[in-house]
């Protein structure tokens, strides 16, 4: 059974840091573009950031290009969100997803990821 497990979620200040991750259990995705996404309340999903399978190619939305980074450990099967100058507006549920096919690109569409975590909250204080 493949599981996509993220942690790292909470309760942050503006301008704090936090770091996700998603360790994937199950099956690899070593040759699998892989991303983050995000939902708000009352929001639809969105792209927020994506990786290659070798970590080569890295993709970001606008809105957090500069204060996130996503990173790949395919020895520990995690991926990984580093998020730094946190805002009240990066508050959503944040998922990890693998596309299950090898690519040597990453994309930034949700219906090209196969696989999803269950999401972990994170909130930002004003």
């Amino acid at each position: 059974q493949v599981q996509l497990v993220e942690s790292g979620g909470g309760l942050v200040q503006a301008g704090g840091s936090l770091r996700l991750s998603c360790i994937v259990s199950g099956r690899t995705f070593s040759l699998s573009p892989m991303g983050w996404f995000r939902q708000a309340p009352g929001k639809e999903r969105e792209f927020v950031a994506a990786i290659s399978w070798n970590g080569a190619m890295t993709g970001y939305a606008d809105s957090v290009k500069g204060r996130f980074t996503i990173s790949r450990d395919d020895v520990q099967n995690t991926l990984y969100l580093q998020m730094n100058s946190l805002k009240p507006e990066d508050t959503a549920v944040y998922y990890c997803a693998a596309s299950g096919f090898a690519s040597d690109y990453y994309s930034t569409k949700e219906y090209e990821y196969n696989y999803w975590g269950q999401g972990t909250q994170v909130t930002v204080s004003s």
